[in-house]
């Protein structure tokens, strides 16, 4: 085959891009190394930022999105056995947030796709991105892949890696030129599913003695709920009834000794590690990355998704463009254009992990920090306003 975009991974920046160029009359495909099931079912994000939510519906896979998401106007922070709302649309020039399952926007795209779009092929692993032998530069791609039992070559005008932080694509950039910038966390996220009806209208992030919690949820009747815990943890080693104990202490209010989670049978159980990750360049010659393939931020700020689905926004218009025109302007400026949005969510993804999260070695003093922090947001507006307007995504350059 042949075809203009070759995206490796159909996750949602891979589906999201496939959408978008379809509308502008771009052909590609997608090529996933995992099946449909594996990829409809996997656990991530829940927030949107309201640059996704708007993207969404633009490209037609809103519906579903405005049926069932749950808008959120503003979150809860609770610390030193207090609470303080962060109100949204006040601070944020009426900008809010949508809590709607990353599997469930992948469900919509991926509909969307086979009905409509390019070739998705399932189970296509991709082996590498390489130039053609005797080909000059600017020649097509060749993007050899293994499906239905054969290796099989994909040619492309441009190459897009959406295929997340161990990827393939990432390889054809040469290693001379790629830089990378990297934090690990000492700790990490038991993260559970409960088919228990959340006792709260948004989500409250907590800081306590014990360290972080987290409260979110999938609908009215499935929570999402989250544990700071040590690196290395099994989460086996974290029955369900000590898990409901651990989150009822750390949300605990001073004053309010009977508020308590619902609770319900847990469905899903995993640990999940924090790190931030930074790739540079995200575009070399005919080469682009997108999303986890170029950028890797802690859950705390919700920004992993969206920081994807802005990615493939810009590269959409950028492609679009050089199609009307001729132009690669935009698609010259795409690496760095993305890179300014990408570093400002790292730096509000680090502050609120290391404000909220207890390190294990840290001092009384540091906790003392963190405490001046957190009351700082609750009694100035421009601090609170700061972070709502990080929280609900700058606007796209």
């Amino acid at each position: 085959m042949h075809t203009t975009v070759g995206i490796v991974g159909a996750g949602p920046a891979g589906l999201l891009l496939a959408r978008l160029l379809h509308q502008a009359g771009i052909d590609s495909v997608v090529l996933e190394a995992r099946d449909r099931d594996y990829v409809e079912q996997r656990q991530r994000a829940g927030i949107l930022e309201q640059v996704t939510v708007d993207a969404l519906r633009s490209a037609g896979a809103g519906a579903r999105m405005d049926r069932e998401g749950i808008v959120h106007h503003g979150i809860e922070l609770r610390f030193d056995g207090r609470s303080h709302r962060v109100d949204f649309p006040g601070l944020a020039d009426g900008r809010n947030v949508m809590v709607y399952a990353q599997t469930e926007m992948v469900k919509d795209l991926i509909a969307l796709q086979l009905a409509e779009g390019g070739p998705l092929l399932f189970e296509a692993e991709v082996l590498a991105v390489e130039q053609p032998v005797d080909q000059p530069d600017g020649a097509p791609l060749n993007v050899r892949y293994h499906h239905q039992g054969r290796e099989q070559i994909l040619t492309c005008d441009w190459v897009v890696g959406c295929d997340g932080f161990h990827g393939v694509v990432k390889n054809a950039i040469p290693e001379s030129l790629r830089r990378t910038y990297e934090r690990e966390y000492p700790y990490s996220w038991l993260g559970i599913l409960a088919d228990a009806p959340p006792v709260y209208d948004e989500l409250i992030y907590a800081h306590s003695d014990r360290g972080f919690a987290l409260a979110s949820m999938r609908s009215a009747t499935v929570s999402r709920l989250y544990l700071q815990v040590p690196n290395g943890t099994d989460p086996a080693d974290w029955p369900d009834d000590r898990i409901w104990d651990e989150l009822d202490q750390r949300f605990a209010l001073r004053g309010a000794p009977g508020w308590r989670l619902t609770r319900g049978p847990i469905t899903a159980k995993a640990v999940l590690p924090m790190r931030s990750h930074v790739t540079e360049p995200m575009r070399h010659d005919r080469v682009l990355l997108a999303g986890d393939a170029a950028h890797i931020v802690p859950p705390t700020g919700a920004k992993g998704l969206n920081l994807a689905a802005a990615d493939v926004i810009v590269l959409a218009r950028a492609l679009a463009r050089l199609r009307r025109t001729g132009s690669t302007d935009l698609l010259d400026a795409y690496s760095d254009t993305c890179l300014q949005r990408v570093w400002r969510a790292e730096h509000f993804s680090h502050f609120m992990t290391t404000t909220l999260h207890k390190d294990p070695a840290q001092p009384p003093f540091d906790t003392r920090l963190q405490l001046s922090q957190l009351a700082r947001i609750a009694a100035s507006p421009h601090a609170s306003a700061e972070l709502a307007q990080n929280y609900v995504g700058v606007p796209i350059a």
